[in-house]
């Protein structure tokens, strides 16, 4: 018992016990220590981390809240939130028993960051993959050992994740560490990455042969895991029909105001003129340039119209995506908050293969079509994520600092309401082909929103949810059917719209409650300030809230 432990020092331990079990995410935030270790999957492992929660959570229930200032009076229930919702997770939710996905994605992203971030030297880095690489025979047996019964859908999913950390490792590994020079180090990581491969395929092999003829099970959470599971790690409490019911009041008025700017540009049907403006795009090669001069006139528009600050930062490297990384289409790729020195951010852009036939090169840039690239922009550098991330630096609140406490609410819905924000700004003024490749955006997001609610709380199947997308977002038929697959494993892919309204709420009361004193940067300047944090938290610190009325 604790019953006088100060609040900061609670925070401390909890943090630096996370950071040991999860290091993949350490490491996301700028934290090392144990960069050499893998996340444990193993049942054992498990229900150890569970009975550390609940005693962390039993900790934290001795604190007083209202002894503490007002900072930490809000803090206190995030952090027992983030413990409560981690608990959901592994006990209620449990993906480490239905997901296969769950294994690789701890592989992927500890092995990517270690090879995309020049933290410490080359080789101090390689040898950190190498000690990740040897415990992969670990992990895979994990997850044999642990997934005996999982929705076939995941298992579909599984095997392409689990296929793209193969490739990773044989073909993508060597590429980012080709100019070591090191050959002890070079040997371990041949051997170790051979050693992994080999566990990797048979594990491919007993989902296919095995798992995926017996993998019966049903993807939905059921209504209340879900609605906890919002309030939990979201702070959203309203209930799924209320959220649907604005859900598809939101869809309505974005497809209205999405057929009123194609009824400009041609008469009217808005699928001939979002074909048309996608034909309008950078040719092969010529990505990063235009990217590159996107992001000088964003900063110069961000700068003239003084919409929000821009702190001094390392500038931001636009580049081809790496070859060990071309599998993704365009990331942000952000120094951690708790980093100790400068470090450069990556805006990586996977441009057409010279080798590709001309309709394939076609085809791949027509999805940078250059409403959707400015869009990409926006979100992933200015004033989206990459900003963020630089006033993050400056938070001096560990629980409002750390990714680990991070409601992806806030975080992907102000990039989100920053693709908004921007042409209500003015950015470009009257260009309806930007207008309308952010209200496509718009409406690919609110498809999440319903889509989301409706598989998990209701008896939407793949197949309806794949029709949501194609008939009310505009999507292509093979590229709403992988929106509506993801819903089933990411089931709170909905907080892009979600946190774009909410945010958009709390303006609108900042505004009211500021009078005439009110300003777009004072407002973006006030919330990036707080750091990240769920929007109850925001209205409280910002307005003195102390309601739940976070969206209407």
């Amino acid at each position: 018992m604790h019953p006088s432990e100060p609040f900061p020092h609670f925070v401390d331990d909890y943090l630096g016990y996370l950071y040991e079990v999860l290091p993949s995410q350490a490491s996301g935030d700028g934290v090392h220590l144990h960069d050499d270790l893998l996340e444990d999957f193993s049942r054992s492992a498990v229900e150890t981390h569970i009975r550390e929660l609940a005693g962390f959570g039993r900790r934290l229930q001795q604190i007083d809240p209202s002894a503490l200032p007002l900072t930490e009076q809000v803090e206190h229930p995030i952090v027992a939130a983030n413990i409560d919702g981690r608990i959901h997770e592994l006990e209620t939710v449990r993906s480490w028993e239905r997901n296969p996905q769950v294994y690789a994605d701890a592989l992927g992203t500890g092995l990517a960051g270690q090879a995309l971030f020049a933290y410490a030297p080359e080789a101090d880095r390689a040898r950190r993959v190498v000690s990740k690489l040897r415990q992969v025979p670990r992990l895979v047996q994990a997850a044999r050992d642990n997934i005996r019964d999982c929705p076939g859908i995941f298992v579909k999913v599984g095997l392409e994740t689990w296929r793209g950390v193969l490739t990773f490792i044989e073909s993508d590994l060597p590429r980012a560490f080709s100019t070591l020079d090191d050959l002890h180090v070079l040997g371990d990581l041949a051997d170790t990455s051979t050693e992994a491969a080999t566990a990797i395929r048979g594990y491919l092999e007993y989902l296919e042969t095995d798992l995926a003829p017996r993998a019966k099970a049903s993807f939905r959470l059921g209504r209340e895991p879900f609605e906890r599971k919002l309030k939990l790690e979201e702070g959203i409490s309203l209930n799924a029909d209320r959220l649907l019911a604005i859900a598809t009041r939101e869809l309505h008025e974005v497809q209205e105001e999405f057929r009123r700017v194609a009824g400009r540009m041609n008469g009217g049907d808005p699928l001939t003129a979002w074909r048309k403006a996608k034909q309008d795009h950078p040719a092969p090669g010529q990505l990063v340039a235009v990217a590159q001069e996107q992001l000088k006139e964003l900063a110069q528009f961000l700068q003239r119209q003084a919409i929000v600050s821009i702190p001094r930062s390392e500038p931001v490297v636009v580049a081809p995506t790496p070859e060990f990384y071309r599998w993704a289409f365009a990331s942000m790729w952000t120094p951690g908050p708790f980093e100790s020195k400068p470090s450069r951010a990556y805006y990586y852009l996977t441009d057409a293969d010279r080798g590709w036939a001309p309709e394939r090169q076609e085809e791949h840039m027509r999805d940078f079509n250059v409403p959707t690239l400015w869009n990409i922009s926006i979100h992933e550098v200015y004033p989206g994520h990459f900003l963020h991330a630089q006033h993050l630096r400056q938070v001096e609140s560990k629980v409002r600092k750390s990714t680990l406490f991070a409601p992806m609410s806030f975080v992907e819905g102000w990039a989100h309401y920053c693709e908004h924000m921007m042409i209500e700004a003015g950015f470009r003024r009257g260009d309806d082909t930007l207008k309308l490749g952010q209200l496509a955006e718009a409406l690919v997001r609110l498809a999440r929103f319903v889509v989301a609610l409706r598989l998990h709380c209701e008896d939407l199947s793949v197949e309806q949810g794949m029709r949501v997308f194609r008939d009310e977002a505009f999507l292509e038929e093979a590229t709403a059917r992988r929106e509506a697959e993801r819903g089933t494993f990411d089931p709170t892919y909905l907080v892009y719209s979600v946190g774009k309204l909410m945010l958009l709420k709390l303006r609108r009361d900042y505004k009211d409650a500021q009078g005439g004193k009110f300003s777009m940067r004072s407002f973006h300047d006030a919330v990036l300030a707080q750091g990240n944090a769920p929007f109850w938290a925001h209205r409280r610190l910002l307005l003195g809230d102390t309601t739940d009325a976070v969206l209407e």
